[in-house]
């Protein structure tokens, strides 16, 4: 399969998202029909052993992976949990990757490095990742030299269940969706000599796009009103102790961390900025998904399966007690159950219980990679400058999104034909503050933004 950047003709820029386009290419190599009577019965038991009841029989054998082994990154947060369940609960062995390692990575920047490495050169193949990177990456727009490494996202890994969460220097405004009150005291501060910093997790990420939208909706320019920092999820908590930030957006455990540790608060989960919207994915180099197809359709049914089992509600208390053991995310699970089941207290007086704003692993569709979706995050990345007008974005959505491994993977599985997309775009997309993304035509969408900026 081809390769590049998508740098493409100029006249396709901004022309709209065939909704119903899914990328098939070497569809064909998925599936090795020989081996399929060999395998057939031993493969369905195995594969059918976990799937939840009331799933139809398997609807095709296993192919044989031509590899038993991958090496996959991971940053220390709940939407990781399918990795970690796929991992303590066998699933990537039950599907023939035996050999499966799941690394932690320092940062997301580490993520990237070891990425563009391999595994052939002590890097890894794969992760649980921001799901612009992939993008940054294959384009080269975040890599040293800007030199490209061909990257697939394979499966979306979670739904929503980040949160902006705000410093208790601010507690008595108690910041919510609305930014807006937030400015004054922000521009006060900034008045005074003091340095306003926003933190977040990767330049061109899901939190910096969170962040930045939260913001700008507010009045606050993220380039020009305050500082944008860089800080691994992991460390959000100590730096704002040490008043290092006055703002920061990541996934759990660290914002209730925070407010266990009377730190801060949560401003918002970032469902309120818009429900169900896409944030981490399962993505591979290409190279290694090119050379072991089987393999990599191995590894998205473990993923599917664990993603299954973390959005069970009877499991999420077993859930919660995974991440937070030592070798994954090495916190309290006090700081980890409460939002795994959905129950969110804010620190500010507000709880709700089970809320609508919950991360999903796999209800709602959670599991797929719409193409949309991926449209989306690289309109928002132009916004910011951290991609060209000029990204000929529909191009690069159809060499990196690998929607047509997922729809494979799920045929395998037997998965109901109600829990597949028909699409691969989810349609007009609405956001708390009355803006609306149709993936037809992302122009009106940029268009429409006061705040931004526009590079080349």
């Amino acid at each position: 399969m081809a390769q590049g950047t998508g740098s493409g003709r100029k006249d396709a820029i901004f022309n709209g998202f065939n909704h119903g386009d899914a990328h098939m290419d070497n569809k064909d190599g998925l599936i090795n029909s020989s081996r399929r009577s060999m395998i057939k019965s031993v493969a369905g038991v195995a594969a059918a052993s976990l799937i939840p009841a009331g799933f139809p029989a398997i609807a095709r054998a296993q192919a044989k992976p031509e590899t038993t082994a991958a090496k996959l990154g991971f940053i220390a947060l709940t939407d990781a949990a399918p990795l970690f369940v796929a991992d303590e609960k066998g699933f990537f062995k039950k599907h023939g990757m035996t050999s499966v390692e799941v690394v932690k990575q320092a940062s997301w920047g580490a993520t990237r490095d070891n990425i563009v490495l391999g595994s052939e050169k002590n890097g890894i193949d794969g992760a649980h990742i921001l799901t612009p990177m992939p993008y940054l990456i294959s384009s080269g727009a975040m890599t040293a030299n800007n030199v490209p490494t061909p990257m697939y996202i394979l499966a979306r890994l979670n739904l929503a269940g980040q949160c902006i969460s705000v410093s208790n220097e601010f507690a008595s405004l108690k910041v919510g969706v609305d930014a807006k009150p937030f400015k004054p005291a922000l521009m006060a501060k900034k008045a005074s000599g003091k340095a306003i910093n926003a933190a977040m997790t990767f330049p061109g990420g899901t939190h910096d796009m969170w962040m930045r939208y939260w913001l700008a909706a507010g009045g606050i320019d993220p380039n020009k009103d305050i500082n944008t920092i860089v800080v691994p999820p992991p460390q959000m908590v100590a730096n704002m102790k040490v008043g290092t930030m006055d703002t920061f957006c990541v996934c759990e455990p660290w914002n209730h961390q925070l407010i266990n540790q009377k730190i801060g608060y949560t401003a918002i989960t970032t469902g309120e900025l818009w429900h169900n919207h896409p944030e981490k994915a399962f993505a591979m180099r290409a190279a290694y998904v090119d050379k072991n197809p089987n393999a990599a359709v191995a590894l998205i049914k473990a993923v599917m399966e664990a993603q299954m089992f973390c959005d069970d509600p009877k499991n999420a208390r077993e859930v919660a007690e995974i991440c937070s053991r030592r070798r994954w995310i090495n916190a309290p699970v006090e700081d980890i159950a409460d939002r795994v089941r959905g129950d969110f207290d804010y620190g500010t007086g507000r709880v709700v219980k089970n809320s609508p704003q919950k991360m999903r692993y796999w209800n709602d569709f959670a599991s797929y990679p719409f193409q949309s979706h991926d449209l989306w995050f690289l309109t928002e990345n132009i916004r910011w400058g951290y991609l060209p007008q000029k990204t000929d974005m529909n191009a690069l959505v159809k060499k990196v999104n690998r929607e047509d491994l997922w729809r494979q993977a799920a045929k395998e599985l037997g998965i109901p034909a109600a829990q597949i997309p028909a699409s691969t775009s989810r349609g007009v997309e609405k956001f708390f503050d009355g803006k609306v993304f149709d993936p037809k035509n992302p122009m009106a969408y940029l268009n429409s933004l006061q705040i931004k900026a526009l590079k080349g």
